[in-house]
Order: C-alpha cells, then sequence, then structure tokens
C-alpha cells in the first residue's frame, strides 16, 4: 500500500531539525501571538507561584511550628491555600487565552490546505493517495492545535520552573540542591537520543494512518464493487495487516516513551531519596535546619512534574514537527499558474477562429526524461460552430488530448488556441468560462441535483437554464426525484443508476451554453432509447457552439461533422465519417469492431 510519494519507507532525514521545521508555523501564529504570549507569562508566573509554596513551609517549620505558634501555623496554612488557589485560576486563565485563538489557526491552515489542494495540477491528484491528504486536514492539524496549546507553552512553562527551582535549592543549601543535580546529564543525553529515534517512529506513523485512512475510504466509496465480488473478507485482510502494522509502529513509540519516562522519572526520585538522606544527616549534625530540608525536598518534589514531562513533551513536540513536515510536503507542491501572463510566444496564425492543436506534444510530469511522449505533433483544427469526433483504440491518449484543452494538464511542447489565443494567455477562470467538459466517469458531489449541475456554470444560471440542460440531458427524471432537483444526491451520486448520473453530468457541461464543449463518451452509459433523445437534443446544442467528442461507438460518431483518429499517439486521418470509413482501413477495422461490440447494443440498463 504506497504512502506519501514524498517520503514511502523512508525515515526523517537525520539533519531535519524539529525547531526550524516547526517554525513555518509562525506566519499562521503571528496573528495570535499577543495572546500566546500572554498565556504563557500567566503560565510561568502560575508555576513559579507553586514554588513559593516550599517557602512558606520553611517559615511555617522554622518559625511557628518550632516556637509552638498554633495562629502562625494557621496563618501559613491560609498563605497556602491562597497560592494554591492563585496557581490553579493562573493555568485556568492560560487555557482560556490560548483555546479561541488556536482553533482560528487550525480552521485557518485546514481552509488554506483545501484551497491549494483545489490549484494544485490533476498530475498532483494522480500521484497522491486522497487518505494521505484527508490524514493531513485531519489529524495532523489536531496534532498542531495540541502542540499550540500545551507543548508548546509548557517547555517555555517547564524549563522556566526548572531553572528557577534549581536556583531556590541551590541558594537553600549548595550541597543538597547539587546532589538533586546530579541525574540532569544522563537525562539530557537521554533526552537526545529519544528524540532522534522518536522522530523516524513518529513519521512512519502518521503515514501509515493516512495509507489506513485510503483503506477506509476506498472501502466506502467501493462497497458495490465489494460486495459485488464478494471481496469482503481480502478486504478485511489488507485493513488487518496496516492495521497491525500501525500498532506495532504505535507500540515502538510507546516503548521509545517509556524508555525516557523510566530514565527522567527513575533517576531524579533516586536522587531527590539521597538528598533526603544526606539532608537527614546535615539535621541531626546540626548543620542545616529543618525548615530548609523541607523547602529543598518540597521543591524538588515540586519540579518532578516539569521533569517527568520533559518525555511526554519532546514526543507531543516530535509529532508536531512531522505533522508540520507532512502539511508542508503538500503546501510547497506548486499550483497551476492562474494564466493569462501573455508570455506565451506568437501565434502565426493568431486570428484562426475555432479550437486547434498546433503541434502539441505530451508527457506526464512523472515520466522519464527519455520515454516517448504519450501524444506528439498534435495538428488538428476544429471550426467554429463545428462539432468533431475523436477516434482511437484503447489507451490511445483520447482522454488524455480533451484534458489539455481546459489545462487539466500543461502541454509539454506545442499550443492549444481559442478563436486564435494561447490557452495560456487566459487566466483559468476565463478559460473554463469558455470550455465546458463532460468527462468519461460522471462525478457527482454530495449536494443537491441543481447543485450539481448549475456547478457548470457558476453564478450565470438559474431554473430555466437549469430546466432547459435537464431537458437536453433528458434527464426530465431530476422533476420525480422526492425533492424534485432539491433531491440529494449522496456521495458520488450513487443513490442514481450509472446512466442518470452520466446524463446529469451532460446537464452539467451544456448548461453554461459554453463556447466549446469537451465531451468524452458523455453517452456510454445510456440504453439505446435514451441514447437515441440524447443524440437529437445534443444535436441542437451542437449546432451553436465548437465541440471535441470522444467516441466510443458509431452512434456517437454520427452526431460529429467530422472526425479525427488517434492512433501512436498522433492525428493520422482526418474527415467525414463515411470518408473515413471508405478511405483509411484502420478507421474502418475500428469502427467494424466498435459496431459489433458490446457498445453497440448491449448497453447498460438505465433504470435502478
Amino acid at each position: 500500500m504506497p504512502t506519501t510519494p514524498a517520503t514511502a519507507g523512508h525515515p526523517v532525514r537525520s539533519d531535519r531539525s524539529a525547531v526550524r521545521t516547526l517554525l513555518r508555523l509562525w506566519p499562521y501564529v503571528r496573528p495570535v501571538r499577543a495572546r500566546l504570549f500572554t498565556a504563557a507569562f500567566v503560565a510561568v508566573v502560575a508555576s513559579c507561584t507553586g514554588l513559593v509554596i516550599p517557602l512558606v513551609l520553611k517559615w511555617i517549620v522554622d518559625g511557628p511550628v518550632a516556637d509552638r505558634d498554633p495562629a502562625g501555623v494557621w496563618l501559613g496554612a491560609l498563605y497556602l491555600l491562597l497560592l494554591g488557589f492563585a496557581e490553579a485560576l493562573l493555568f485556568g486563565l492560560r487555557r482560556w487565552l490560548v483555546a479561541r485563538p488556536l482553533a482560528g489557526v487550525e480552521a485557518e491552515m485546514r481552509a488554506d490546505l483545501y484551497r491549494h489542494l483545489q490549484r494544485l495540477p490533476v498530475a498532483f491528484h494522480d500521484r497522491w493517495a486522497s487518505g494521505q491528504l484527508l490524514s493531513r486536514g485531519t489529524t495532523d492539524l489536531m496534532l498542531l492545535r495540541m502542540f499550540l496549546a500545551f507543548p508548546l507553552t509548557f517547555l517555555l512553562v517547564n524549563g522556566v520552573t526548572i531553572l528557577v527551582g534549581v536556583i531556590i535549592m541551590l541558594v537553600q543549601d549548595g550541597t543538597l540542591g547539587l546532589v538533586v543535580l546530579v541525574p540532569a546529564v544522563p537525562v539530557l543525553i537521554t533526552c537526545v537520543i529519544f528524540e532522534r529515534r522518536y522522530a523516524d517512529v513518529a513519521r512512519r506513523a502518521q503515514d501509515q494512518v493516512g495509507d489506513l485512512t485510503t483503506v477506509v475510504e476506498e472501502s466506502v466509496l467501493g462497497i458495490r464493487i465489494i460486495k459485488g465480488f464478494g471481496r469482503h473478507r481480502s478486504q478485511a485482510h489488507a485493513f488487518r495487516e496496516l492495521s497491525r502494522t500501525l500498532r506495532g509502529t504505535e507500540l515502538h513509540k510507546a516503548r521509545l516513551l517509556a524508555t525516557i519516562w523510566g530514565v527522567i522519572v527513575a533517576l531524579p526520585e533516586l536522587a531527590i531519596g539521597a538528598a533526603l538522606v544526606v539532608g537527614v544527616v546535615m539535621v541531626a549534625d546540626g548543620g542545616l535546619s529543618a525548615g530548609t530540608l523541607v523547602a529543598v525536598l518540597s521543591t524538588a518534589l515540586a519540579l518532578r512534574w516539569p521533569v517527568d514531562s520533559i518525555g511526554f513533551l519532546l514526543a507531543m513536540s516530535q509529532e508536531a514537527a512531522t505533522a508540520t513536515e507532512r502539511y508542508f510536503e503538500v503546501m510547497d507542491e506548486g499550483v497551476e499558474d492562474a494564466g493569462g501572463s501573455g508570455t506565451a510566444a506568437p501565434v502565426p496564425d493568431a486570428g484562426t477562429p475555432g479550437l486547434r492543436f498546433h503541434d502539441v506534444s505530451f508527457r506526464y510530469p512523472d515520466a522519464p526524461p527519455d520515454s516517448p511522449p504519450l501524444l506528439h505533433h498534435i495538428d488538428l483544427h476544429i471550426r467554429p460552430g463545428e462539432s468533431m469526433a475523436l477516434v482511437g483504440a484503447t489507451g490511445s491518449g483520447k482522454t488524455t488530448l480533451t484534458a489539455l484543452i481546459p489545462r487539466l494538464h500543461e502541454v509539454t511542447s506545442g499550443r492549444i488556441t481559442l478563436d486564435g489565443t494561447d490557452i495560456r494567455d487566459l487566466t483559468r477562470e476565463e478559460l473554463r468560462e469558455k470550455v465546458a467538459v463532460a468527462f468519461e466517469e460522471p462525478t457527482l458531489f454530495s449536494a443537491s441535483v441543481g447543485e450539481n449541475v448549475l456547478m457548470g456554470a457558476a453564478d450565470r444560471a438559474g431554473a430555466a437554464e437549469l430546466n432547459r440542460a435537464l431537458s437536453v440531458a433528458q434527464a426530465e427524471f431530476a422533476h420525480a426525484l422526492p425533492h424534485g432537483t432539491d433531491t440529494q444526491v449522496g456521495e458520488q451520486g450513487l443513490s442514481l443508476s450509472g446512466g442518470q448520473r452520466q446524463r446529469l453530468a451532460l446537464a452539467r457541461a451544456v448548461v453554461g451554453q459554453p463556447a466549446f464543449l469537451v465531451l468524452d463518451d458523455p453517452l456510454s452509459a445510456l440504453d439505446v432509447h435514451t441514447e437515441a433523445a440524447v443524440e437529437a437534443a445534443l444535436r441542437q446544442v451542437l449546432a451553436d457552439t465548437t465541440a471535441l467528442i470522444v467516441a466510443h461507438r458509431p452512434s456517437t460518431v454520427l452526431l460529429a461533422d467530422r472526425v479525427a483518429l488517434l492512433s501512436g499517439g498522433r492525428i493520422t486521418a482526418v474527415g467525414t465519417h463515411h470518408e473515413l470509413l471508405h478511405r483509411h482501413a484502420e478507421y474502418a477495422h475500428l469502427m467494424s469492431g466498435l459496431a459489433s461490440g458490446p457498445g453497440a447494443g448491449d448497453q447498460e440498463d438505465d433504470d435502478r
């Protein structure tokens, strides 16, 4: 099962700095920095307030207790109560300060990720598993919010607390302070080793979560295939294997965390025990007051949580660094340029109307540089108001060629012009207002029928245009749905039949009355009678537009004025259907195969 293209199976780079990685979050944190800094200051004050308690205990032991003064003891108890209340109040204030702004940071990062995904080229989405992208927009951002809310603050707070506590212990008694500090060096060495190892395991675990998300998503979307072919056991086995792998990685993380916690907890505890023995001896010899011993030991005990939490905070910080790295792996991907730059070279026949391919070649961006292009030297001219069918054997590149027109892929060389204008000189918004596309696979969204269709016209169409498009696509069945065109079609439109989805996709393509229409086998899922009705209505639409139609069966070819044959990545013949049928052997052979194949008379039943 693939993971992210950039990091699949690879450990974290040894030269990666978690701090440098996390600093990339600063643009998102900057707008709320005042509240975060205030929250950190409040937390430092709260933590240092807790360190005053050992000093009050020293005063109580050496003063009221030694002097047998009950009133002084009660006064000391009141001081302790007030300090505890103040500490709790300050920590509550810190939490209130960070909750709202960090929720906003998470929302802003998620919105930026979503906007960026919309602008990334199709080639990027072809390479990346959807589950990996989903995990970056959910799990990873949740980890970042938790890091900003807790570890980021408490790495600072605990560091200041430990420093202040150490100073207090050394001031009270240097010998006891040094005894308590003995574990500092081995703890620091353990933390350095832990950080390096945990970073690798944390990255592996988060990538595996993405893989698992992909499997779940594919299983849900493909549930009909799984049930239809009885593959639930094999899918369950694949899921169990991924779950087992993730479980092993999480256990590895737990072992690492247990190791560092064992070191961080055990060594300071031993040091406190040693300090207690030394302190008792010093008190017995009269070299130390009982209050000072209580103060030092109480301070050491107050530092247990800041010290014990180091492993936990480092683990969360490494997971946050990994989440940041994964987030910016997507954000650093180059987006589609907006177009309209005017940088394209002049076109020799810049006044030629219609749709024209000028010596176009195409190779997928991730293909080896020395591999032959999928399409090469494509020269094709579709005149204004003309419909051209594009015919070719399976795998000849027909769908890829049509994807070049709305710039879902960029040409490797050559150019495509619309009415004499290079499509790269148009903004993508302008281009896609001129060109409408109906893909071979009709994709619908979890929205109403009307919203799905009107997506093809943005804000330029209303009820009248919607009804006209449904009529052209022979999709009036939408009016008979439980809530008419307001009926929700469900995820991927799977509540509808294949033919119904295809008709709605066709309606979406024609609703905006585009100047140029690209149809990728728009009638493949229709029964014979519906196909005939759609063809009759579609001819009226094609009379007012310039269209390129990928055709897989003769009935679709007959919609077009002319036909282009794509063979071996080249346009090998252009003419009318009858001309090519009589003069071009490859075309005649292809048409005879289509006419006798399942597409000619074995169409999918359109009714559920």
